[in-house]
């Protein structure tokens, strides 16, 4: 195992979850749904905490453990999140209130994100959260990015998709979108942005102009 190979098993490891999101966890990996690593949970706490946030926006609910992390960043904050899948909804606002999250902070959204977001206030969230559908990751984080406040994070995570997108030789329609959406921010003054390799990659992006 390569230097790097260690050094991300670590960091890996190095995340103790709460006992609320290791359950969570559980119910995600026997339904088969993929939820974020607990280094990238750790990495949304931190952010929201240090955007202090008041309004937050996911992008794919999943069985709540994202919610979860982000919610322990900033508890006090209210959590809009959306997802095509009610019944794993369902699972997720049960997760919120074991986990003594309010039925008023936590406003889960049932339907597709194409749908929703359009229907969304510009410039009133803190930190937007993307962890859905990668064909359409570009135009989620186009949203996003209307979506949050200047000075909020736009977060994305897969952003280095099962470590195809660094493979040259990888060219599926997946792997596409995301060095699409890679090389338009690189180009882009209105944000700024960071790519870790944790998980399976963390983009972040901090709006500074609108």
């Amino acid at each position: 195992m390569s230097d790097k190979q260690l050094n991300w098993k670590f960091a890996e490891e190095f995340v103790v979850e709460r006992g609320d999101i290791a359950h969570a966890r559980q119910h995600s990996l026997e339904l088969g749904v993929e939820a974020v690593t607990p280094s990238v949970g750790a990495q949304l706490a931190v952010i929201a905490a240090a955007s202090d946030a008041q309004n937050i926006i996911e992008i794919g609910t999943g069985l709540g453990v994202s919610g979860l992390w982000l919610m322990s960043g900033a508890p006090g904050a209210t959590l809009t999140t959306i997802d095509s899948e009610l019944d794993y909804q369902q699972r997720a606002r049960r997760a919120f209130l074991d986990a003594g999250i309010p039925a008023s902070r936590a406003r889960l959204i049932g339907g597709k994100a194409q749908d929703v977001l359009p229907r969304m206030n510009e410039a009133s969230y803190d930190v937007v959260f993307i962890d859905a559908d990668p064909v359409s990751v570009v135009e989620y984080v186009e949203h996003g990015l209307r979506l949050v406040r200047r000075g909020g994070t736009v977060l994305v995570a897969h952003a280095l998709w099962r470590g195809r997108v660094a493979d040259p030789a990888q060219r599926d329609d997946t792997v596409a979108n995301f060095r699409l959406l890679l090389t338009e921010i690189a180009a882009s003054d209105a944000v700024i942005s960071a790519l870790s390799p944790i998980g399976d990659g963390l983009l972040q992006l901090t709006k500074i102009a609108e």
